[in-house]
């Protein structure tokens, strides 16, 4: 088994005594206008220790949510946060460019780290445009002389063309913080990394139309899709079965993404069927409980089907018992009900007794295994990436990951 090598420079390749612009993602669910701890923080923070451990001057930029919504907010609670992860104070400034942001780094001490205010409160940040237009900007030609170095961690934003990601890697020597090596190296893994044995993906989730991309772009890559989820249903639907649309119009969560997709799904059931493993039964809430039926009874659809049913939990469990690789994207059901967790934390509780190559991708996935108790350990990667994450298993580039490329 041959690993993947990622064709950008590193922290390991990083100069002494510098000055380091890091890019962060500390994007995070807001309540009553406070960030909330989470796993990013706690990943993060790793690539921060080091730096400051090394005796980099710090400074951090991050985002939070998006002009207009609930969760645009300041980034000062996040430097509290952050502190807590990486065991040394965070100073915050509230500005990004201005005069305060820059006699604060220019202040700064050996070890010492700085974060600045929400770069999307800049309004050369958000456009989607080309590295050399955002490099351009006022935002990154007041910042950049003041540092020798830029360090993009930010994996799971690398999908945006934002000033914050691809303008400074134009003007400034560029590297890969911790998250970002990990994450591009375990998210390409399935189709850079040569196993000796079976290859195997569990998709599931709400956005079907998603994972069937994925399904189809590594079909060469993967011996057995094992479904659940909407996915799931429209593939059974696609088998003949009297599932995957919606029963309430108002809720619509199958027919237009069988609409999408419904050729597709026909095609790939047809040329690579022997590949795709389906539910042979589902569970549904009947009095309060979970109840099953087999898929092979089914007449006709009069109920939400809101797990795969435990034969089929079992069986998937089974598959990857017998796998060198693992690959998820998306829960099998409603996990956050215990009583449709079975199919998802199975399938979980099987990878983490396997001794198998193995990756966790999406964040209502990774939630499961901290809400069941599971131990991240017992995985190779749990990404805490999503729209980046399945750009990479689709085989897209990220324009983040492409900037850290460049000569």
């Amino acid at each position: 088994m041959s690993t993947a090598t990622a064709t950008f420079d590193t922290l390991d390749d990083l100069d002494s005594d510098q000055r380091v612009l890091v890019r962060l993602d500390l994007n995070s669910p807001i309540e009553d206008g406070e960030p909330q701890d989470n796993r990013r923080f706690e990943r993060h923070a790793e690539t921060v220790r080091e730096l400051a451990d090394a005796g980099h001057r710090v400074v951090l930029l991050a985002h939070q949510g998006r002009p207009g919504r609930d969760d645009f907010v300041s980034l000062a609670g996040h430097a509290e946060i952050l502190a807590a992860h990486v065991g040394r104070d965070v100073d915050f400034v509230a500005d990004t460019y201005g005069d305060a942001a820059l006699e604060a780094i220019d202040a700064l001490d050996a070890g010492e780290v700085l974060l600045l205010e929400n770069t999307r409160m800049c309004d050369e940040e958000l456009p989607e445009e080309a590295p050399a237009v955002k490099a351009d900007t006022e935002f990154v030609r007041a910042l950049a002389p003041h540092f020798d170095a830029y360090v993009n961690d930010a994996y799971s934003a690398a999908h945006r063309s934002h000033a914050s990601l691809v303008g400074f890697p134009e003007v400034l020597p560029a590297y890969a913080g911790r998250v970002m090596q990990t994450e591009y190296e375990a998210n390409t893994a399935i189709a850079q990394k040569e196993f000796d044995g079976q290859v195997t993906m569990a998709v599931g989730g709400t956005k079907a139309t998603d994972v069937i991309d994925v399904m189809n772009n590594l079909g060469d890559d993967v011996d057995d899709f094992l479904l659940g989820g909407i996915a799931g249903e429209l593939f059974l639907r696609a088998a003949g079965r009297p599932v995957g649309f919606d029963l309430d119009p108002e809720q619509d969560l199958y027919d237009t993404q069988w609409e999408q997709n419904h050729d597709l799904v026909a095609e790939m059931l047809a040329e690579r069927g022997d590949q795709i493993t389906l539910a042979t039964d589902l569970a549904y809430e009947a009095d309060g409980e979970r109840a099953e039926i087999d898929v092979d009874a089914l007449e006709e659809k009069d109920v939400s089907f809101l797990d795969v049913g435990t034969d089929t939990a079992e069986g998937y469990a089974d598959v990857v018992r017998g796998s060198e690789a693992v690959f998820v994207k998306g829960a099998l059901g409603v996990f956050e009900d215990e009583r449709f967790s079975v199919g998802t934390v199975t399938l979980l509780e099987a990878i983490a007794e396997t001794d198998c190559f193995s990756v966790v991708g999406g964040g209502d996935t990774s939630r499961a295994i901290e809400m069941y108790g599971l131990d991240e350990a017992d995985f190779d990667h749990v990404s805490i990436a999503g729209g980046a994450y399945i750009r990479a298993l689709t085989g897209q580039p990220l324009a983040g990951v492409e900037a850290l490329k460049q000569d």
